[in-house]
């Protein structure tokens, strides 16, 4: 752990808030983009961060340091929004957001970058990426958004979830391979479309 995040988390068990919201500010954009990732709109991501941060504070007592911060953090953010998804299997709700980045694309005129045409075909995949995630099974979904968006290593999973390394990395197959599915079956559907529209 690197020494300014020991002595923050020190300083925050002390009850030094001021520590602990460093600590959030550190942390925040990682821990809202797991939830935005496992639960699909930034309503939900935004109450889940919240609600993943007020635990972290509750339960920061009880951090031994056995593990990184960054990935305590992680498996309680990742716990959360799976108590959420269960709730949501028992009562199921249509998400308003129809974009990750809905109201936040700008273009600029470069010679070298994309053309308009292609930033709005890349955003339309990234949405149709999410909108894949969004229908896995929990465990395919939170495994993914560990390792493919936020990067962190099989060790790291596996103490975040509490698995071996043998199952992170069959969970982690299973789940690319049904992603995978998922999109070629999108984008056959897709296909048609794509004709007449050219």
């Amino acid at each position: 752990m690197p020494l300014e995040v020991q002595l923050l988390v020190e300083q925050s068990k002390k009850g030094d808030r001021n520590a602990f919201e460093h600590l959030v500010q550190m942390y925040e954009n990682k821990v809202y983009t797991i939830a935005y990732r496992l639960m699909g709109n930034h309503a939900d991501a935004s109450d889940l961060a919240q609600e993943a941060f007020i635990k972290i504070y509750q339960a920061l007592p009880n951090f031994r340091g056995d593990a990184s911060f960054s990935t305590w953090i992680y498996h309680i953010t990742v716990n959360v929004c799976r108590d959420e998804l269960r709730k949501k299997q028992r009562r199921p709700t249509v998400s308003l957001d129809d974009s990750p980045n809905q109201g936040n694309t700008t273009y600029e005129l470069r010679s070298n970058g994309p053309t308009p045409e292609e930033a709005l075909d890349r955003n339309e995949t990234q949405v149709m990426v999410q909108q894949c995630l969004s229908t896995l099974p929990d465990d395919y979904r939170i495994i993914l958004v560990m390792r493919e968006i936020q990067e962190l290593s099989y060790d790291e999973i596996a103490e975040t979830l509490g698995c071996s390394l043998g199952t992170v990395k069959s969970r982690l197959s299973r789940a690319r391979q049904a992603l995978k599915e998922k999109i070629t079956k999108q984008m056959e559907l897709l296909a048609p479309y794509d004709r007449l529209a050219k």
